[in-house]
């Protein structure tokens, strides 16, 4: 399994929260499929639990490119307000985002039939919630891109605000704000990548039931950044709000 050395790699590192060297490995990984089971591999080593994990992140750049998924370590969500103490970052970037949660089970046929603009019966709640971003790599953004969707792209830890009922915005005129330590706040207005959150579904159910099985109602999906990614430091505070939606809060 040519996967074994990358696998390995991201276990000591977070197990010594000391990042790997990703160029010795550059070339381990020759298509998404092998990134996939690696994190299949390091999510069960991490939680020592079967089944599908209840917390994903998935998104791109635009709807006319591949998208990335990956599932999320249950010791690294958060609920809002939180504070990440001694947690172990390499790095801390911010990214501000809906989550969406199922309502329902989906299997792979389903997922398979599913189309972009009629997925909104699946979607039970959203919530805001802020990701850091961060590495296992001593590269970082700079290792091979499957290196960093081996590992679980590029995650470090999910904060979710409060779960309201999930209704069609008008994305597009959305507005939100995130504040990140003394920085100046940032404000957008219509900056998703999809253009809509939801669009994902379908593309993240396909992979997740093909890594998983079927997908259980409750299952959290967040679905991309709306002001890029921030950079912070420890000792941050850090606040995201979506007009109409909520807010997360996270100390890091």
């Amino acid at each position: 399994m040519t996967q074994l050395p990358v696998i390995d790699a991201l276990l000591q590192a977070r197990r010594s929260a000391t990042p790997a060297d990703a160029l010795p490995l550059a070339a381990s990984l020759s298509e998404p499929d092998q990134a996939y089971a690696v994190q299949v591999a390091v999510m069960a080593q991490l939680t020592g639990q079967p089944g599908v994990p209840r917390h994903w992140k998935s998104g791109g750049p635009s709807r006319d490119l591949p998208l990335t998924h990956a599932p999320l370590p249950p010791d690294g969500v958060w609920a809002s307000p939180a504070t990440a103490g001694d947690w172990p970052f390499h790095q801390r970037g911010i990214e501000i985002e809906i989550a969406l949660r199922l309502g329902v089970a989906v299997d792979a046929a389903q997922a398979a039939s599913l189309q972009p603009d009629a997925v909104d019966h699946l979607i039970d709640a959203m919530a805001v919630s802020i990701e850091v971003v961060d590495s296992r790599w001593q590269q970082a953004s700079a290792a091979a891109p499957l290196l960093r969707l081996a590992d679980f792209q590029s995650h470090g830890a999910l904060v979710l605000g409060n779960w309201v009922p999930y209704v069609r915005r008008d994305w597009a005129a959305q507005t939100c704000r995130v504040t990140v330590g003394t920085q100046p706040p940032l404000q957008r207005q219509g900056s998703h990548s999809l253009g809509d959150p939801a669009w994902l579904l379908p593309q993240w159910l396909q992979r997740a039931c093909a890594l998983y099985g079927e997908v259980p109602a409750g299952t959290v999906v967040t679905t991309g950044t709306w002001v890029g990614i921030v950079p912070a430091q420890r000792g941050d505070a850090v606040v995201a709000v979506f007009d109409g939606i909520g807010e997360a809060r996270v100390r890091l």
